[in-house]
């Protein structure tokens, strides 16, 4: 039996990658990556290695997760050294820690490598802090998305609209304005600065600042960035622009 590193590979630049998961991508016998995982470093992949593609394109076409899992134990067992590569990080709503509760049960060792989380990395690059001293004291890392089986969200966004200072919001492309409707029904002003940066470190990456008021259309995969600390942000990438 061999073991599986379930690695999360960074938002999308190779260079962001820790040096470890770097590491068992080269030595890897076996890659099972999502679709926004970096092309770059699978082809750093030893000669050899079977790399596989388990991500869903928007529309949900793809392997369901019980699939993955079973393509996972499926190699455990014929190959030394299994890498799950995820996009980002894989426990920071991805699917890395229902994978390893799965093969663990089924006697399979499984180690996580985590990656910079796109959340994070995404307003970094356009001087965004998630926290700022005199400005941000708390930050909430949630989904605009939820599985409908729930059958209620549990994200609660009037709630969180003054529980915390900077509020980012994964995939909330498609309820973006709902989203901002229900901050501002929780008491977040109008006029409360707004980040949206799509696809970030990928093709057709795109970076706008508007108001929780204007928040309209957003095109997926983005990431929303909520409070001061956009406004403090815009203004040193300005500075330093010049």
């Amino acid at each position: 039996m061999g073991k599986v590193y379930i690695v999360g590979a960074g938002p999308g630049d190779p260079e962001l990658v820790t040096v470890k998961g770097l590491r068992l991508i080269q030595n890897a016998d076996v890659i099972l990556h999502d679709r926004l995982v970096p092309k770059e470093l699978l082809k750093t992949a030893k000669p050899g290695a079977l790399v596989v593609d388990v991500g869903k394109s928007p529309g949900g076409v793809g392997p369901s997760q019980e699939e993955i899992n079973k393509m996972l134990l499926s190699y455990a067992a014929r190959y030394e050294l299994v890498v799950r590569l995820h996009g980002g990080d894989p426990l920071v709503f991805g699917r890395g820690f229902e994978e390893c509760r799965y093969l663990v049960e089924r006697g399979v060792p499984c180690e996580f490598v985590p990656g910079i989380t796109s959340g994070l990395a995404a307003p970094a690059k356009y001087f965004i802090p998630p926290v700022l001293r005199g400005v941000a004291s708390s930050v909430a890392l949630v989904t605009g998305r939820e599985d409908p089986s729930k059958g209620v969200r549990q994200v609660d966004f009037k709630k969180l609209a003054t529980a915390v200072d900077t509020i980012i919001i994964y995939m909330g492309a498609s309820a973006a304005k709902e989203i901002a409707e229900e901050l501002m029904a929780g008491g977040l002003p109008p006029d409360t600065p707004v980040a949206v940066i799509e696809s970030a470190y990928f093709e057709g990456e795109s970076f706008k600042t508007t108001t929780l008021g204007a928040l309209s259309s957003v095109r997926n995969p983005a990431i929303i960035v909520v409070g001061k600390v956009v406004e403090r942000g815009s203004r040193l990438r300005g500075a330093s622009c010049r």
